[in-house]
């Protein structure tokens, strides 16, 4: 795991508690609490990738209704996860952390321009804005491991499949919140 970050996508008030609810998103934040903090301690950079739409989005206009409006409450990272001043965070306003963001560029600059290697991917939704992010990311010769106790979706079903698909077709590493916290001790 060579040159490595987390990026944390969508742990945003309004899939956690607000207008998108996941009721299963309450399970991962442990995890990822424990993820950010070893990630902290081990000089492992931390990006949040967050949905921050406008109103006239095709994901708010033709999909999923109003969620996750730039500069509202709904659109910041839930309490527990909240960001210290040396994580970054990336807005997107569509499924993919990388699409028209400056995701790319900010990886590329990491590590004293060497750039990152690997990108661990947790967050919301296993099936979709987690999917898509690691689909941009493995088009732009990342490696990618998923946190499989790091990601969840609306139903177990949703989340078997994100995860089936992320390994069969990305070659996405499926690890533990644990296991990578082990590796990061291995390589700082």
């Amino acid at each position: 795991m060579e040159n490595k970050a987390i990026i944390i996508v969508d742990m945003l008030n309004d899939f956690v508690t607000g207008e998108l609810k996941c009721e299963r998103a309450g399970c991962i934040i442990p995890n990822l609490k424990k993820l950010i903090d070893a990630a902290h301690i081990h000089s492992v950079p931390v990006i949040f990738s967050n949905d921050a739409h406008y109103p006239q989005d095709a994901e708010v206009v033709h999909k999923w209704g109003k969620h996750a409006i730039k500069g509202t409450k709904g659109a910041e990272v839930i309490p527990e996860l909240k960001p210290s001043k040396k994580d970054y965070v990336v807005e997107k306003r569509a499924y993919s952390g990388f699409y028209e963001t400056g995701l790319d560029p900010l990886l590329r600059s990491l590590f004293d321009g060497e750039g990152v290697k690997t990108v661990i991917l947790c967050g919301l939704h296993t099936h979709m804005c987690v999917r898509h992010t690691a689909a941009d990311a493995f088009f732009r010769g990342y490696k990618i491991i998923v946190a499989k106790d790091g990601v969840d979706a609306f139903t177990q079903e949703d989340h078997e499949q994100g995860l089936k698909y992320l390994y069969d077709t990305y070659n996405a590493k499926l690890m533990t919140s644990d296991e990578i916290i082990s590796e990061f001790a291995k390589t700082s």
